[in-house]
């Protein structure tokens, strides 16, 4: 019996179907992280002056947390 052989692709067609996939993954990632941050500023603002007194946190605290772009995360590395 005779080997078959199959369609293949070339490498280079994977690695930058790969790299593609990689960079839309990270990408969309990013806008997720960006809209959660942007929730977490605006459920930050709306706590009251009490709910702030118990974490520890002043209202101007809180108001120059809010105006951050929502692309600035500090615990991006």
């Amino acid at each position: 019996m005779k080997a078959q052989f199959g369609f293949v692709m070339a490498p280079s067609v994977l690695t930058r179907r790969h790299s593609a996939a990689v960079f839309w993954h990270g990408l969309l990632g990013r806008i997720r992280r960006w809209r959660e941050l942007a929730r977490q500023r605006e459920q930050l603002a709306s706590l009251s002056d009490a709910a702030l007194k118990d974490i520890g946190l002043s209202r101007a605290d809180i108001l120059q947390e809010a105006e951050k772009p929502f692309w600035i995360d500090h615990l991006r590395r």
